[in-house]
Formats: structure tokens, sequence, C-alpha cells
């Protein structure tokens, strides 16, 4: 592997193992209940920056997979992506599956597809971690840009994209409140847990 080579992740042999919920089972939905699935995650630190974690889908078929992270030099070492360029992978991607799926459903021809994506973040990590102050971030605005060249009518891609982007869980996090919770254990106990 060449130094230029990311190494971003293989197929895992065993699922992930977390030890502070249960996953749930898959739930296969008869029409018109929809079908409910997780994604679980279980992830370490390793060295400086660098991440390893386990994550499954639990549809029947789809392969656990172990996936690598890191950060740029001189904090990492630049040998994965950031945890960021995955966030916005999968944002656009996920979008792009969604896309891909209705229109072969729906026998729409397609030339080409192609999404251009910028999502704009904001941190004070690097000027203010050395002054010892609290270090902030946000998200601070998404942008797609989803390019289609097709001989269909105008309306019936409007149509498309329009389911897309309803059916798309990712770009629904984004445009929704959702339930969220984190927990912080320190030595197995339990010192802080947030939701909302």
């Amino acid at each position: 592997m060449s130094d230029a080579t990311y190494h971003v992740g293989e197929r895992n042999d065993a699922l992930p193992q977390p030890t502070q919920f249960e996953p749930k089972p898959f739930k296969k939905g008869r029409p018109p209940e929809p079908l409910e699935f997780e994604v679980v995650m279980t992830a370490e630190s390793t060295e400086r920056q660098k991440k390893t974690g386990v994550v499954q889908v639990n549809i029947p078929g789809f392969s656990p997979v172990r996936l690598y992270c890191d950060e740029q030099t001189p904090v990492g070492d630049d040998t994965a992506p950031p945890p960021l360029a995955f966030m916005c992978a999968g944002i656009g991607f996920c979008l792009m599956t969604h896309l891909t799926d209705i229109y072969t459903a729906r026998g729409i021809k397609i030339k080409s597809m192609k999404i251009e994506q910028k999502v704009g973040f904001k941190t004070n990590l690097s000027t203010m971690r050395e002054m010892g102050h609290t270090t902030e971030g946000s998200t601070e605005h998404i942008e797609t840009h989803v390019l289609i060249d097709s001989d269909e009518p105008e309306e019936r891609i409007r149509d498309l994209m329009e389911e897309a982007e309803n059916s798309c869980m990712a770009h629904f996090a984004l445009r929704n409140p959702i339930p969220w919770r984190s927990r912080l254990l320190h030595n197995g106990k339990e010192v802080m847990s947030h939701s909302g």
C-alpha cells in the first residue's frame, strides 16, 4: 500500500459487540408497515488520532464492516478519512441509493447521475485548545446538487428527486429534530447522560 492510499476498511468476521445496549432485531415490514432496522457501531481509539470501528446494518445480507478513521497531520497521521468525511459521504451516498432504487423501480431512464455536495462546519478546536478554553463546533449548512441527464420529462425527474429526498433516512435526520441520547461511563460508572 502506497503512502497515498487510505486504508478505509474491509469486511469483518464478527458483528459489533455492544455492552451498553441490546441491538434490536431486524423487523421485516408487511405493506403498508415500514421496514425497521438499525445500524450498530462499536469503535475504539488506538494511537494518536487513529480509530477503528465495526459497523453492521442489521438487514439480512449486509456484512459487518471494519472501518478505519484518522485525522490530518500534525494531530493525526492522515492514514484514513476523518470522521466528517465519512459523515458527508454517507449523506450523499444515501441519497444516491434512494434515487437509484426509485428510478430503477419506476422504470425511469437515466443516462447519468452525479451528486455534488458541500457541508460547512465551524470549530474553534485549533485556536482555543492551546489557550485552555473549552472547544465548540457546529454544522453550518449542507448543500446538495443532483445532476441528472435523462430524456424523461422534467416533471418525472422532479418527482424522482422529491420521493428520494423524502425516503432518504440521512436527509430526514438533517431536516428534522430526532430523539438523541449520549452517555459517559468512567471506569464502568455512568457519570453523565444527555438526551433531547
